[in-house]
C-alpha cells in the first residue's frame, strides 16, 4: 500500500528517501521521543545504503538498539514546504520488526525510546505519514 500526503506545487523539491521500523510488543509500539515530538525509528538513507542498513544504523544512533527487520508493510510520500529545507519531498518505506538487545548508549542524546499504545501513537506522531504507517501496521497484524 502507498499513500501520498499533500499536493505537489510547481516547485523543485528536495527528495529524501527514508526507511523506518515499527516494532510492536503487547499492543504497544516503540518510537523515539524528541523535543519535536514522536517519530518512528529510522531515518534518511545515505548514498549506497540499503533500506535495512539504514534502519539498523539509525536505531543504533537514535536509541542504541539492534533490530530485526521483518517485512515491508507500506510506503508513503509527502509534499511540504519545510521551514528550513524549503520544498521537501520525503519518501518513506515502513517495515515491521522488533527491537533486539541494547548495544550501546544512543548517539543522539535528544532521542528517548518510549513504548506507546497504538491509539495514542496514531494520534500523536509528529508526521501524518507515520501515523498512517502505524495504522497500516495494525491492519497488517489482524
Amino acid at each position: 500500500m502507498h499513500k501520498i500526503f499533500g499536493q505537489k506545487e510547481g516547485a523543485e523539491y528536495f527528495d529524501r528517501q527514508g526507511a523506518y521500523i515499527i516494532p510492536i510488543n503487547d499492543g504497544r509500539i516503540a518510537v523515539a521521543k524528541t523535543p519535536k515530538g514522536y517519530f518512528l525509528l529510522g531515518g534518511g538513507i545515505d548514498p549506497d545504503e540499503s533500506y535495512e542498513a539504514c534502519i539498523k544504523r539509525e536505531c543504533l544512533e537514535e536509541i542504541g538498539y539492534d533490530v530485526r527487520i521483518d517485512k515491508m508493510i507500506c510506503t508513503a510520500e509527502a509534499y511540504a514546504n519545510h521551514p528550513t529545507i524549503g520544498y521537501f519531498h520525503p519518501i518513506q518505506t515502513y517495515y515491521l520488526g522488533e527491537l533486539l538487545e541494547k548495544q550501546r548508549d544512543a548517539l543522539e542524546s535528544d532521542h528517548q525510546l518510549v513504548w506507546l499504545d497504538f491509539e495514542y501513537a496514531v494520534e500523536n506522531m509528529h508526521s501524518k505519514m507515520q501515523s498512517w504507517a502505524i495504522e497500516m501496521a495494525i491492519e497488517n497484524l489482524k
